[in-house]
């Protein structure tokens, strides 16, 4: 059975950027678990399949409930992202195990109907580590203007037997994007 201490959702709204108002808001929310780690303390595991065929599709169902309930409906969702930290008592692969799957990252990809894959973090660390969510645009992972990154933290998590798990989105791309695109740049330079 899956055991979870707790849930956290963190939701951060920018109105105001570079001294400009943004004419809609933009919203990023991160949805993160805090999982007892099922092979913390075993030794070597050579097999991580069966948790993570039990496990990845539980994890990846609740974690969309939770973000959508914060941002809304599917189609708010412009860019996506997960992230995964390992207690200290685990190894980096017990991160990767659930967020690396598409057990997991097709329940949060079919539910806002994106296309892109989803760009992760994945890293070991003590109570407090940043949960590092990296996005991208949903439909478009060469769209500048939503290479955006959102944080947040749990003060009492990941304890060394635990792993977070977090799945990350966003109601739009950077505020005031200038920096183009790859197919521009490439059309440029001539390599198109």
């Amino acid at each position: 059975m899956l055991e979870i201490r707790k849930i956290l959702t963190t939701i951060e709204e920018t109105r105001i950027d570079g001294g400009r108002a943004i004419e809609n808001p933009i919203k990023m929310v991160a949805a993160v678990a805090v999982i007892k780690n099922p092979w913390a303390n075993q030794g070597y595991v050579e097999d991580l399949k069966p948790k993570i065929d039990e496990y990845a599709p539980q994890l990846g169902e609740l974690l969309v409930e939770e973000l959508l309930k914060a941002i809304g409906s599917p189609d708010n969702v412009e860019a996506f992202g997960k992230a995964a930290v390992v207690g200290v008592d685990g190894e980096m692969e017990h991160a990767s195990a659930y967020i690396h799957t598409l057990k997991f990252g097709n329940k949060f990809r079919n539910s806002v109907e994106g296309t892109s894959f989803l760009s992760f973090t994945n890293k070991r660390g003590g109570p407090g580590t940043n949960i590092t969510i990296p996005m991208i645009d949903k439909h478009d992972d060469s769209k500048r203007s939503h290479y955006i990154t959102f944080e947040t933290s749990i003060g009492d998590a990941p304890r060394a037997d635990e792993i977070v798990v977090a799945i990350g989105a966003s109601t739009g791309g950077r505020p005031h994007p200038r920096t183009g695109d790859r197919h521009s740049d490439m059309k440029e330079m001539g390599l198109v």
